[in-house]
């Protein structure tokens, strides 16, 4: 992974005219598009930044990433899962980090930039999308993430008790998350795999009235004792469909630097935790493999740049 402000891909080669150009894809600013196994791919150029891309997938907004500057988060909830990861250790104490959905790798890039030498694991089940992101977005050989062509779950199961310090989910399908990866058997495994003072971090999706979010919530809870949420003061109050992040784990949180951080963010967030989250839950039932659905379908208009 190139470092902060590096360039990414090496120094490229002189073009002719007086500039350089990137194995990144800097001299190839057109968009591109092509099939995979969940649709249609498109990688949309940042005019903003010169190493950004935005991947989307049948028209859903998925990642965005910065080839050279990874440690750059551009989507709202990728910033908040951002400030979980800062926050998990001390800074640059490397981690062990599985991925559960890959998309363009932003979450992993960013850990790589930002804790060196940190070993991880990313599960996307689609192979077609995970051959063009090496393809066109390609990682630093120099780091350690490791990529899985399979189902979420099945990827989860293959990983030994106790290995992660870190579980990000960031899964959807057709711009839903899967029924199978919203129950408390899911994530019993996942705390299986979290080392005792593990967390895990979830991007879930909902709008009003907020059901499934308030299931998700308190699907968490009958598994982890502590639980943080946050999200934009619209989606709290449902009135906008959008994302919330998950934080849950074993031990006590760090709660109070997590609210600052998200409350100082350009799109500035809120965090609700113990008995103010409880009570969100309004008494929604834990959601079993048997009951579980998958996360509602968004409208169109919230595929927005955010």
């Amino acid at each position: 992974m190139a470092r902060r402000g590096a360039q990414a891909g090496g120094r490229g080669k002189d073009n002719g005219k007086g500039t350089k150009e990137r194995r990144s894809g800097r001299a190839e600013r057109e968009p591109f598009s092509g099939p995979v196994d969940s649709g249609l791919a498109e990688l949309i150029p940042d005019r903003e930044r010169p190493d950004g891309w935005t991947l989307l997938l049948d028209g859903a907004p998925q990642s965005h990433v910065d080839l050279g500057d990874p440690a750059h988060l551009s989507f709202a909830y990728q910033r908040r899962i951002g400030h979980i990861i800062d926050l998990a250790a001390p800074p640059l104490q490397p981690l062990n980090v599985l991925h559960l959905g890959g998309g363009a790798l932003t979450l992993a890039r960013y850990v790589a930039a930002t804790r060196p030498r940190s070993t991880q694991q990313v599960v996307e089940v689609d192979a077609a999308l995970v051959r063009l992101v090496r393809e066109r977005l390609p990682l630093d050989p120099q780091a350690r993430v490791g990529v899985r062509a399979l189902d979420a779950r099945e990827g989860l199961a293959k990983l030994p008790d106790g290995w992660a310090d870190l579980v990000v989910a960031d899964v959807f399908s057709g711009a839903r998350t899967p029924a199978h990866l919203t129950s408390a058997e899911f994530l019993t495994d996942v705390r299986r795999v979290l080392k005792p003072s593990g967390q895990y971090a979830a991007n879930l999706a909902d709008g009003p009235p907020l059901a499934h979010l308030r299931g998700q919530v308190a699907t968490a809870a009958a598994v982890f004792p502590e639980l943080a949420l946050a999200a934009d003061p619209v989606v709290w109050r449902g009135r906008r469909f959008g994302n919330a992040v998950l934080l849950a784990s074993a031990l006590p949180l760090a709660v109070a630097d997590l609210t600052r951080r998200v409350a100082g963010d350009p799109h500035p967030g809120r965090v609700e935790h113990g008995r103010e989250l409880r009570d969100f839950t309004g008494g929604a039932a834990v959601v079993t493999d048997a009951a579980a659905k998958p996360s509602p379908a968004p409208p169109p208009s919230v595929f927005e740049h955010p």
